[in-house]
């Protein structure tokens, strides 16, 4: 194992990404209608900043659990709350309350753990406030695709910059559908990873992509290998830079969720982490697997590398037929050496007979 990473290191294994693209178009495949199935039956769990309702901080006492403190209001509130650990505070989320119930969870919170009903702070947020932030996140969403549609397009090709969308698309769907799944929040906070992680994905299909463009536009028409054989080369070329960079990204990520999110209990980190850790994960199996195959199928179909395909196709066998000849000459050449010899000998035989 160790010679064979180091092998990997030094660029002397290539990985047939794009001849093995069905494999991973059946793999985001099924990745996607698992994601979509999350959300179409559970839904994502939307944070009260785009849903609207009430949220009550207060310290956490020696011995408070999260179901004493979800018990403490769920007769006042009328359903099950929303409680999480926010560092050393307790954080319950609820529907929109008037100030008779705010003031009925205050003194709940107060005469169940003994905090003083002042230190308790209290937060209502409208719907209308929450649909105009989800409005103004799905239209940030929009502006960022259109405005990377129209830079790949303009540094690169159309075709590069359709094969990065669908990459973008599927990173998000699936990333949305781990936290439809786990039933995680959605926050502020989530929808600035799910922006980062978009940026990052995009960074990586663009080295990626700069390579592809660096070696096929040597590509003549006595070119040895085809557009596909040449986009496979720059992959391996720039797969070490790829998984170095995803990383180093990553391990200080998993640093924030696993550890940041166990012992500090902070909920602001977890919202964010784990749509990076999810999003760089998959956004560098989508930079390998995904841009390239898709933007190697478009460029097939163009003329000019279709006929490149044949002509190297043609060459290989006619080299085929002729290395093929070579062994039929010396397999003929060898069987008329060894005949007379074999003559020789059986003549000898029959004399001393």
């Amino acid at each position: 194992m160790p010679g064979v990473i180091s092998r990997l290191y030094r660029g002397d294994i290539d990985i047939d990404f794009v001849g093995k693209r069905r494999l991973w178009y059946g793999l985001s495949a099924v990745l996607m209608v698992v994601s979509i199935l999350g959300i179409v039956i559970h839904g994502l769990t939307l944070g009260v900043e785009f849903k609207g309702g009430s949220v009550i901080d207060f310290a956490r006492t020696p011995g408070s659990s999260l179901e004493q403190v979800r018990e403490s209001v769920r007769d006042i509130v009328g359903h099950d709350p929303i409680v999480q650990q926010a560092g050393p505070n307790w954080r319950i989320t609820t529907q929109s309350l008037d100030g008779t119930e705010v003031s009925a969870v205050q003194k709940a919170v107060t005469q169940r753990f003994g905090v003083p009903q002042e230190q308790v702070s209290t937060q209502v947020i409208g719907a209308s406030w929450g649909g105009e932030v989800s409005q103004k996140a799905w239209i940030g969403l929009a502006v960022f695709m259109i405005a990377i549609m129209l830079y790949l397009s303009v540094a690169f090709e159309w075709r590069m910059a359709l094969a990065a969308i669908v990459a973008l698309v599927h990173d998000l769907v699936i990333t949305a559908g781990v936290y439809a799944w786990t039933g995680f929040e959605v926050t502020p906070a989530t929808m600035l990873g799910f922006l980062t992680i978009l940026g990052y994905s995009l960074y990586d299909a663009v080295v990626v992509f700069d390579m592809i463009k660096e070696v096929t536009a040597k590509l003549g028409t006595s070119a040895k290998m085809t557009y596909t054989q040449a986009a496979n080369d720059a992959l391996s070329h720039t797969l070490i830079r790829s998984l170095n960079t995803s990383l180093t990204a990553i391990l200080p990520v998993a640093a924030i969720l696993f550890v940041g999110t166990t012992l500090l209990g902070a909920g602001t980190l977890k919202d964010l982490s784990l749509a990076l850790f999810v999003g760089m994960v998959v956004g560098t199996y989508s930079s390998l697997c995904v841009a390239t195959p898709i933007l190697v199928t478009l460029k097939e179909r163009e003329p000019k590398w279709r006929a490149l395909a044949k002509r190297v196709a043609a060459r290989q066998a006619s080299a085929a037929k002729a290395a093929a000849a070579a062994v039929r000459d010396d397999r003929t050449a060898t069987a008329a050496v060894a005949a007379p010899q074999n003559v020789t000998i059986t003549d000898t035989k029959r004399k001393k007979r």
